[in-house]
């Protein structure tokens, strides 16, 4: 078994088995701001599935996501029947919506991909792999070239969970 085959595993069953690690680390994760840079990926071998790599000019930041549906108002008007459902679910997948939240907040940098990482009662982390557009080093490098040129990639589900929800 390769290292990375290790760390799939190790990560997968401390998802399952809810160690007092993870349970830590969530503790902590909830208590951060909804969109963190983070020096490292959690799970470094799903990442370079995704496509990162340890250079400049490209991040790793995780993102919060409130979990359940959408709760709408209650309405003041006229009732119509078939507008009187309370909650409804979002049209988009809480994936593709943390890539939005981590685009929105790094204006500089391109969405390359981004995967799951936990979740607790009330929320669902997801690391997103940022690029800089501007960077030198990412601008040149061969595999990241077409994607520093596709600007709102996130925003255009171009993204791995984009195209799950496009139907690809």
């Amino acid at each position: 078994m390769g290292a990375y085959e290790h760390i799939k595993n190790s990560i997968e069953s401390e998802y399952r088995n809810r160690d007092d690690a993870m349970k830590s680390k969530l503790i902590n994760w909830r208590k951060e701001s909804s969109v963190v840079r983070v020096e490292h990926p959690t799970n470094i071998a799903r990442a370079r599935e995704l496509g990162y790599k340890a250079k400049q000019g490209v991040i790793i930041v995780r993102v919060r996501i409130k979990k359940g549906k959408r709760k709408r108002e209650k309405p003041r008007g006229g009732r119509k029947p078939s507008k009187n459902g309370r909650f409804f679910a979002y049209s988009t997948s809480l994936q593709s919506m943390a890539e939005g939240r981590a685009s929105r907040k790094f204006v500089n940098c391109e969405v390359l991909n981004s995967y799951y990482v936990g979740e607790d009662g009330s929320y669902r982390f997801y690391e997103a792999i940022l690029l800089d557009r501007a960077h030198p080093a990412v601008s040149k490098d061969s595999d990241y070239m077409n994607v520093v040129k596709q600007k709102g990639r996130a925003y255009r589900a171009l993204t791995s969970s984009g195209k799950k929800h496009r139907g690809l």
